[in-house]
């Protein structure tokens, strides 16, 4: 049997309300850090998994009204019809490649500080409002109130219909909805028709689909977001009430959409869940409906998507993360390319983005968010004039994705690493506890590579300025990575910490090389990223007592933004790992270090057998400085450009090693490039 025969049943069109899905792939609302500052990189960013096979395409959040301002948060608005166009934009790209387009009509209520707006805060009653700092709370709505919201809500029913949406979502997933607000006698504590028992505390929300219904039923399906599952610690309801309301209302919706609730159980990276996470919680829908459910559960296998359509669990298969890490997910699947699929990682790098004020990124895919700004495409690249023989030195993230996007272009191409294997840090770091799945970054290049004629790999093959300098290549890509410091230099300290005659001072790489064998253990934690978490956990799995130091105010606080740092917190302290924050490394003497509180500069000790030193990394950019520090040597070899890329370059994420590899690529035989490469959406100056 085929592949495209095995999987045909992923491929039958789905009928919702008065419109028809092609297939059963739904790119699920979500968020992507721009907002509608820049609708034509929204637009693009969408169209692409149209063209990647998608039957569905929704947009992210867009806000009903100024009540919903979550400013600094990128949004898009509904506001107005002047918000109508920038929709349209997106709808028409989207339908060019025969996809549905959808919307997700949302209000944040209690959840949005209406910062930009000023507007008050609009709740079923008076609380503080959610995710944010300001000291700020909301109205209790009156019956003016909730006549005026159901009026705006309608109102951007009819803008969404009219900017040619097919799908038009009623939002009531996670805390930060103004239904679900209603909802939860927690934050409800009205005593009117709205409050009180479900039945009331659900009238708002079935009057909004009712509204939303008799809007654009005509021509749009109409569907639910619900969270089908709330978990600590924002949970505002119980199961038996979320499945009342879901079987109340059953068949008003065309579609319901179903997730579980807070945000980093939903969109969970691959340290806490597996693929298919989430069925456990909404594997009842399908019993209670005869509308299509979709859901979603980090997707990425075509057995397990076939496996939960044929088990009844979901009639489409949702995706948002594994939408963003290959866009042409379905395409290749109906193709029997399944090898090709660029899988998701779950790092949530690409959240990251959102919860920075910033654009999307991906580990995986180096091109999202560029295909209208850079013109990249995820699965072409152009074809390159003149095939100068590359030399890329070192097999890292970078100069695999170097090689890969070359080898794609026509160069030949020669990647030679010093190791005995493929992916420098991501096989190190993927070693540890809860980031296996991140080994998928080279095993996808890997075997791209190899059916690839004009790239040859060599293993095992360190190289030295004069050996480059023999071989002849005409360009060479240093991807040399970058190694940790042992001196504690990082943000916190920008002298080195002596450590002479101290107690062994160890980097992660010793951890991972499993150098470090004498407790207890201080970690100190400069870096504020993923790795310090796994670092210790492996400690501590090794059964060694170990304490986690760091001068930040919170622990791995970078990991907040790509929602595990609850969690891991959670991980620490049942691995019996102590955490200290706000405690800055003074001195490391024999046996013991000393940490100074970055408050009250009080000083403690502790043991401290091993110092592990988790700080910054030193770029590996020795062989570039020889080679381009002798000019006269390079041109009698012939090389014509010595270039770096990845943490030779810069030290970063697994990230922006990818895309550093990749912009190199396909910039290598373009002219000079500007100061800004990328096309921007300026305002209109009047």
């Amino acid at each position: 049997m085929s592949g495209s025969e095995r999987y045909a049943k992923l491929f039958e069109p789905v009928r919702i309300g008065p419109v028809v899905a092609k297939n059963r792939f739904y790119q699920t609302p979500h968020c992507n850090g721009t907002g509608d500052w820049s609708p034509r990189a929204l637009a693009g960013m969408r169209a692409m998994k149209a063209e990647g096979g998608w039957a569905v395409v929704c947009t992210e959040n867009l806000m009903v009204d100024a009540w919903s301002d979550i400013s600094p948060f990128a949004a898009v608005r509904l506001w107005s019809d002047e918000d109508v166009p920038a929709q349209a934009l997106m709808v028409e790209q989207v339908h060019r490649h025969g996809a549905l387009a959808g919307c997700e009509l949302a209000h944040f209520g209690i959840a949005a500080s209406n910062r930009v707006s000023r507007e008050p805060p609009l709740g079923p009653s008076s609380r503080l409002t959610m995710e944010a700092v300001d000291p700020v709370q909301s109205r209790a709505m009156d019956k003016a109130d909730i006549r005026s919201f159901r009026r705006r809500h309608r109102e951007a029913a009819m803008r969404a219909k009219r900017a040619g949406f097919d799908v038009v979502y009623i939002y009531c997933l996670h805390e930060n909805s103004i239904l679900s607000q209603f909802f939860s006698p927690l934050v409800n504590d009205r005593r009117d028709e709205y409050g009180g028992s479900l039945e009331n505390r659900s009238r708002l929300f079935r009057e909004i689909l009712q509204d939303t219904k008799d809007a654009v039923g005509d021509r749009c399906a109409v569907a639910v977001r619900f969270g089908v599952k709330q978990l600590e610690p924002n949970r505002m309801l119980e199961d038996a009430e979320l499945r009342e309301i879901i079987a109340r209302h059953a068949e008003m919706p065309d579609l319901w959409d179903v997730c579980v609730n807070n945000w980093s159980y939903d969109s969970a990276s691959s340290r806490f869940a597996a693929e298919g996470h989430e069925e456990p919680h909404m594997d009842f829908v399908k019993t209670l409906t005869s509308k299509p459910v979709v859901g979603v559960g980090r997707f990425t296998s075509p057995d397990t998507m076939l496996a939960q359509v044929k088990r009844g669990v979901l009639d489409f298969i949702g995706a948002a993360r594994p939408s963003i890490a290959d866009p042409f997910l379905p395409r290749k699947i109906e193709e029997g390319r399944v090898a090709d699929i660029r899988e998701c990682i779950g790092c949530n790098v690409c959240i990251a983005g959102e919860n920075t004020f910033t654009t999307m990124r991906c580990t995986q895919n180096p091109t999202i968010m560029e295909e209208w700004r850079r013109g990249w495409h995820p699965e072409s690249v152009p074809l390159t004039r003149s095939p100068d023989p590359v030399l890329i030195v070192g097999a890292g993230p970078a100069g695999l994705e170097c090689a890969l996007t070359l080898g794609r272009r026509g160069y030949a191409v020669t990647l030679a690493e010093a190791a005995h294997t493929l992916g420098g840090r991501v096989v190190r770091e993927s070693s540890l506890p809860g980031l296996g799945e991140w080994i998928r970054v080279r095993d996808y290049r890997a075997y791209q590579l190899q059916q690839l004629s004009n790239v040859q790999l060599y293993l095992a093959s360190a190289l030295d300025a004069a050996q480059v300098r023999e071989y002849g290549f005409s360009r060479v890509i240093c991807a040399t990575g970058a190694t940790w410091r042992r001196d504690a230099v990082g943000r916190t300290h920008v002298r080195p910490v002596a450590t002479e005659g101290a107690a062994s001072v160890f980097t992660p790489d010793d951890v991972i090389d499993n150098r470090v064998d004498a407790g207890p253990v201080v970690l100190y934690d400069d870096d504020g990223g993923y790795l310090a978490a796994a670092l210790a956990e492996k400690l501590a799995g090794d059964g060694l007592s170990v304490t986690v130091v760091t001068p930040h105010t919170t622990f791995a606080r970078w990991t907040a933004v790509t929602l595990e740092q609850e969690r891991l917190m959670g991980h620490m302290l049942e691995r019996g790992i102590e955490v200290r924050v706000a405690s800055a490394l003074a001195s490391v003497g024999s046996g013991h270090i000393e940490c100074r509180c970055v408050y009250s500069g009080a000083s403690t000790r502790l043991e401290a057998a091993s110092l592990v030193l988790v700080t910054s990394r030193v770029p590996n950019d020795g062989l570039y400085h020889a080679l381009i520090d002798a000019p006269a040597d390079l041109e009698a070899s012939g090389i014509r450009s010595v270039l770096r890329a990845g943490d030779c370059d810069a030290p970063g994420l697994i990230a922006t090693a990818v895309f550093s590899g990749h912009r190199l690529a396909r910039q290598l035989d373009a002219p000079d490039a500007a100061d800004v490469d990328y096309r921007r959406e300026l305002p209109d100056a009047d």
